[in-house]
C-alpha cells in the first residue's frame, strides 16, 4: 500500500471516523457503525466498502450483518499512523465512540 492510497482513503470524515473507531473497539458491525455515525445503512456500507477496497479493513458476514476489523496485512507504518491519530485526537471521535460502545454493550443494536 502506498502512502498516497492510504491517505486518499482516509481523506473523508466518515471513512476516517469509521476506521479510527474500528481500531479502538477491534471489531464493529455495520449496524453499530450506523448508530455511532448516525448515518443510514447504504451510506455507511458504501464508506466501509471503500476502506475494504483500499486494503484497510477486512469483513465477515454473520447472518444479515457484516462485521469489520482492521486488515491483518495492513502495513506497520499505516497502523502506527492510525494509533497515533487515535491517541492524539480522541475528541474527534468521542461522541461516536460512546455511541458504538453503548451499542456493543447491549450486545449490538442489530
Amino acid at each position: 500500500m502506498s502512502p498516497l492510497i492510504f491517505f486518499k482513503c482516509l481523506a473523508e470524515d466518515t471513512r476516517l471516523k469509521s476506521l479510527l473507531m474500528i481500531a479502538q473497539v477491534n471489531e464493529a458491525c455495520v449496524c453499530d457503525l450506523m448508530e455511532a455515525l448516525q448515518l443510514d445503512q447504504p451510506k455507511t456500507s458504501r464508506h466501509l466498502a471503500e476502506l475494504r477496497k483500499c486494503g484497510l479493513l477486512q469483513d465477515q458476514r454473520r447472518g444479515k450483518w457484516v462485521y469489520y476489523r482492521l486488515h491483518p496485512d495492513m502495513p506497520a507504518w499505516a497502523l502506527t499512523v492510525l494509533q497515533e491519530t487515535l491517541q492524539n485526537n480522541t475528541d474527534y471521535i468521542q461522541a461516536a465512540l460512546q455511541r458504538i460502545q453503548c451499542c456493543q454493550q447491549l450486545n449490538g443494536c442489530c
